[in-house]
């Protein structure tokens, strides 16, 4: 469950598989989840989806831009009473502080709980896998003025019920973002930011920068930062170490083994299209214990690539090339990707379904004998990255993803996809959402990995409430049969908030 009484926010997710012989305190669980969501949003106007502007409770709230990253709300705003609608929430985002005119604080909060479960998950290696996953999100960030500010979010994050547990799965009470920053104009129209601290990053489509949101903890990274904006353009350079999370309280600390570098620009250009945007960008990363197909060793990867989205009468697109040389124990790399997704709302037909394709070619090492590593690096990847069943991760790959999305009526949604997967490489293997490597290749000649099916049933009757069924599944295909179990995959997934 996630209620954020403070940002007008409530959102929760109940990701898993339902036995039909659930044990009477399963049930009891899940029945006490649904009555806490029940008593807050008696109390709590709230929104349920991220990156977006959401309804509004009644006629006297307006919406609110609510992201993920939670920093770059901004509710400066509220500063002037004649914006302020009266809403009881506009108390929290802008609390003003006596020691000056221009200084405010703003607060937020974030329940959830997740569960997932899984039926032979990987194909067999384990018959059921379920478990349960509990985490809340605090935060408060500082305006000092309009220039200078603090921001502070942690995290509590547990869970139940799962065998081998990680750091991504429960890592007690933490820092999860807690950096300054300053911003200084340069010039008219010019301003550049100076932060530094652990915060979350995400670039892009997260297709390698990601904050990695679906499980229970997301990733953050310590990182000095400086980013300059002057419309069209947003240039942000920055230096990283992503954080190790560990099982147990107060002990993450930055990964000593991987470093992160990048120069990444935006532009976003209305002459092309209702909502345009490109990219540009360079990404350095260096990790001392990689491991591949191919074998373990350092790797020092260089990525530069460029991305073209956009939306107009109907169609919207987004369009991303990626290529990446450098060097893994005593050999080169040389790897690429290109990435794609492709859309259309029939906005005047009923349902206005959108009818989609995602399709992606992401290079795989052609012979694991020989020291070039031609493995193809997603760096830091979201999660879930091709569906909700999330058994595979965007390495060594060519995939075909037809989706279509349909508004049911005002507050019912359904969507449905299939993922078509093969191996872009028959000398490499198959890896996981993480870069764990799941498959080799152990001299398979088969290319096709297999089908995979997601359909979710969305329905929103009022802005506070959210509920979701879906259900997936991955039918192996040859290769999988080839390499180890290859019994059909089922995931099951109920969401409420």
């Amino acid at each position: 469950m996630r209620v954020d009484p403070i940002r007008n926010v409530c959102r929760s997710e109940v990701l898993g598989a339902r036995k039909l012989a659930s044990s009477a305190t399963r049930v009891a669980a899940v029945l006490a989840a649904m009555m806490i969501s029940a008593v807050a949003a008696l109390t709590i106007p709230a929104s349920a989806q991220p990156a977006e502007i959401v309804g509004t409770e009644d006629a006297h709230v307006t919406s609110l831009k609510t992201t993920n990253l939670r920093y770059d709300e901004d509710y400066s705003y509220l500063r002037n009473p004649a914006k302020r609608t009266g809403a009881w929430w506009e108390r929290y985002k802008y609390v003003p502080l006596s020691f000056s005119d221009d200084a405010y604080l703003t607060l937020g909060l974030e329940l959830r709980f997740r569960e997932e479960a899984y039926r032979q998950f990987n194909w067999g290696e384990l018959s059921v896998n379920e478990y349960q996953w509990y985490r809340t999100l605090p935060y408060a960030d500082l305006h000092f003025g309009s220039n200078l500010r603090l921001f502070g979010q942690v995290i509590g994050a547990w869970v139940t019920d799962k065998e081998t547990v990680g750091g991504i799965d429960a890592t007690g009470a933490e820092l999860l973002q807690g950096f300054a920053d300053i911003k200084l104009p340069l010039v008219s129209g010019t301003d550049l930011t100076l932060r530094g601290g652990r915060q979350l990053l995400s670039y892009g489509t997260e297709r390698l920068i990601s904050l990695r949101y679906g499980p229970n903890v997301p990733r953050s990274f310590d990182t000095a930062l400086a980013s300059i904006q002057s419309a069209p353009w947003r240039v942000d350079a920055l230096y990283a170490r992503p954080v190790r999370n560990l099982v147990g309280s107060f002990n993450d600390r930055f990964d000593p083994d991987r470093s992160l570098w990048s120069i990444y620009a935006t532009g976003q250009f209305s002459e092309i299209s209702s909502k345009p945007g490109f990219d540009l960008y360079y990404i350095g990363y260096q990790n001392a214990v990689a491991e591949f197909n191919q074998g373990r060793g350092e790797e020092l990867r260089h990525t530069i690539g460029s991305r073209f989205f956009g939306a107009s009468t109907g169609w919207d697109w987004n369009f991303e090339g990626m290529a990446q040389f450098g060097h893994f124990g005593s050999g080169d790399i040389r790897a690429w990707s290109i990435a794609s997704d492709t859309g259309y709302t029939f906005a005047g037909v009923t349902f206005s379904p959108r009818f989609g394709l995602r399709a992606n070619i992401i290079s795989g090492d052609r012979n694991p004998n020989d020291p070039v590593l031609e493995t193809f690096n997603p760096l830091f990847p979201k999660g879930k990255y091709f569906g909700e069943i999330g058994l595979i991760g965007p390495y060594n790959l060519i995939n075909a993803h037809p989706t279509l999305t349909l508004q049911l009526d005002t507050q019912w949604t359904l969507d449905l996809a299939s993922v078509f997967y093969w191996r872009e490489s028959l000398g490499d293997g198959i890896y996981g959402p993480g870069g764990n490597l799941l498959r080799r290749s152990d001299d398979s000649r088969s290319r096709y990995i297999g089908t995979q099916t997601d359909v979710i049933l969305g329905w929103q009757p009022v802005a506070w409430f959210i509920a979701a069924l879906s259900y997936s599944v991955f039918v192996p295909g040859q290769f999988i049969r080839d390499t180890g179990p290859y019994k059909t995959a089922h995931s099951w997934a109920s969401r409420r908030c």
